[in-house]
């Protein structure tokens, strides 16, 4: 059944109204009609729903019933990636987002031979955004994970922070991830550098 992610305002009492692209998606891409069965999605909840009226650049649904989805992690993940070479950062979002990460950020170390500047920084950064919300639909995520940076290396460590348990891959040793006790954690950041150290 296709879903698609809604923003608050789309709700209101026992109808969903979704207008602009995703409208258009449903009326002329999916070619669906009236009465036909849809999934929308915001915040972790999934709203299943019957197709009323398809006018235009605008869909509007009755909601006939609600659900927490069952799928997303326990664990709020952040994965802090430094930005690799050979733009494989849509693959990384794709997959991240397909094993629950909750958030994504993008920063730059010494090591990094990509660097973008401004411009182009902010163009990745929408596309990005548009590859982790396909990637949220296609694995059935309750939520389209965040996608920030890209930022320095000390900006990363200082997002660092405010989260629990943190944890930093580094190929000259320190604790296995298998000796790492997960069981009290509900946040948790790793961080993962370029195809070097640092």
């Amino acid at each position: 059944m296709p879903r698609f992610f809604i923003p608050a305002d789309a709700v209101c009492g026992d109808t969903i109204t979704v207008n602009g692209s995703d409208a258009l998606h449903i009326g002329r891409s999916l070619h669906m009609k009236c009465g036909d069965s849809i999934t929308f999605c915001r915040e972790g909840t999934d709203y299943s729903c019957t197709i009323l009226r398809i006018t235009g650049d605008s869909v509007i649904c009755h909601i006939d019933d609600t659900r927490p989805i069952s799928g997303e992690p326990r664990l709020r993940l952040t994965l802090f990636q430094a930005l690799p070479k050979q733009d494989k950062s849509e693959l990384i979002i794709q997959k991240a987002t397909e094993l629950g990460a909750a958030r994504i950020v993008f920063f730059l170390s010494k090591r990094c031979v990509s660097r973008p500047d401004e411009k182009s920084t902010a163009k990745k950064i929408e596309r990005y955004r548009k590859i982790a919300e396909a990637a949220a639909k296609q694995s059935g995520r309750g939520i389209i994970p965040q996608i920030d940076g890209i930022m320095s290396f000390s900006d990363a460590l200082r997002e660092m922070e405010s989260i629990t348990l943190k944890l930093i891959c580094y190929e000259n040793g320190g604790a296995r991830l298998s000796e790492i006790d997960f069981s009290d954690v509900t946040d948790c950041g790793v961080m993962i550098g370029a195809g070097g150290r640092l």
